[in-house]
């Protein structure tokens, strides 16, 4: 690696933020990242057990509140977002047509690890051509990283009170990705304070209350965990809230005020496919293991796997208007249905059986 005077080290600066636009992302900031302030919260955090059964949150600490360790020589962090929400993609009007399924917004398409990961790798390697190997590791949700303390050091946005990073410029509709550099890039200016305010729209419209306080979020009762990171039962007196949301859910993002200035993607990635923004939830629930794993090769929804996939839809099912034909599929995957399954099928049916 050469060496750069300030000078130049400024001007690349300024190439590589115009460089992340041609490569389809809002916004880069730089930051050499001091986390050591957010171990006593994280730590307290997984004290209480909020973390669920996310045990992989608890490991490689040495790693998670060091970048060098991680990545050894990292002297700064590029932190880059991408937005990821179709203008033509409804959300609350699906939320309310029970019916049909509810996927989170960022799931609907191609599957944005891969994604960002290329285009981050396009980034580096496009600095790579200016000033010779700097030494450098791309992350999308990959590794031991604080990506919203980051992002907020980086002075992208703010951590929020539903623990997502809020920006002034674009709400919380993106996704976030790193860059660890061995090059001593001049830093941004950090956020200065978190605009949040008195509002506490996402603590107070969560479905499942799932927000101990402001800031500090029990997943364990958060349907985005319960649909995607949980592999057992659900527990019954959750099941009711969780509406006709089967994989994710976006409601602290829906009602925060700063989603007013989200922007748009244009990435095609990102657009739905297989109808998944405006499925019936009986014809979801319906696919068989193979239509399952084909329509959602390449997406984020293979995280959950089809078992679970089907139990989050068979409470879906129990939440929607009864219907005879919803009554009889549910009744149908009675047979060969794995305990668990079982479990919730049943509930379900439990559900169109009461007097109304």
């Amino acid at each position: 690696m050469s060496s750069f005077s300030d000078c130049d080290l400024h001007q690349l600066t300024q190439d590589i933020k115009q460089w992340a636009k041609e490569f389809g992302f809002n916004e880069c900031r730089i930051v050499d990242p001091e986390l050591e302030q957010y171990r006593t919260d994280f730590n307290a955090w997984l004290e209480q057990g909020y973390h669920g059964e996310m045990d992989y949150l608890a490991n490689h600490a040495d790693l998670r509140f060091a970048p060098a360790n991680l990545h050894e020589g990292t002297q700064r962090v590029l932190s880059l977002s991408m937005a990821y929400l179709p203008e033509s993609v409804e959300t609350v009007k699906r939320l309310q047509t029970k019916d049909k399924g509810y996927i989170a917004r960022y799931a609907l398409g191609r599957d944005y690890h891969k994604l960002i990961r290329k285009r981050l790798t396009q980034l580096a390697k496009k600095i790579e051509q200016t000033v010779g190997d700097h030494g450098y590791r791309a992350f999308v949700d990959s590794a031991p990283i604080l990506e919203r303390q980051i992002a907020e050091q980086a002075g992208m946005g703010w951590i929020g009170k539903n623990t997502l990073l809020l920006s002034p410029k674009a709400g919380s509709w993106f996704l976030l990705g790193e860059i660890f550099t061995n090059l001593p890039l001049p830093v941004d200016a950090p956020t200065s304070k978190r605009h949040c305010g008195s509002c506490s729209a996402c603590l107070d419209k969560c479905p499942t209350d799932a927000f101990v306080e402001p800031w500090v979020l029990d997943a364990s009762k958060c349907i985005s965990y319960l649909t995607i990171e949980y592999d057992g039962i659900i527990p019954e007196e959750l099941r009711p809230k969780m509406g006709n949301r089967i994989f994710g859910c976006d409601d602290c993002q829906l009602v925060c005020p700063w989603t007013k200035f989200a922007k748009h993607t244009q990435e095609l990635d990102f657009q739905p496919r297989h109808n998944l923004d405006n499925e019936d939830l009986l014809t979801l629930f319906n696919w068989d293991e193979d239509t399952f794993l084909k329509n959602t090769e390449g997406s984020p929804i293979r995280r959950t796997g089809y078992e679970n996939w089907r139990r989050n839809i068979a409470v879906a099912l129990g939440n929607a208007a009864t219907r005879i034909d919803i009554i009889e599929s549910l009744e149908q995957a009675r047979m060969g249905a794995s305990e668990k399954l079982l479990v919730h099928i049943d509930w379900a049916l439990t559900q169109h059986r009461r007097p109304q």
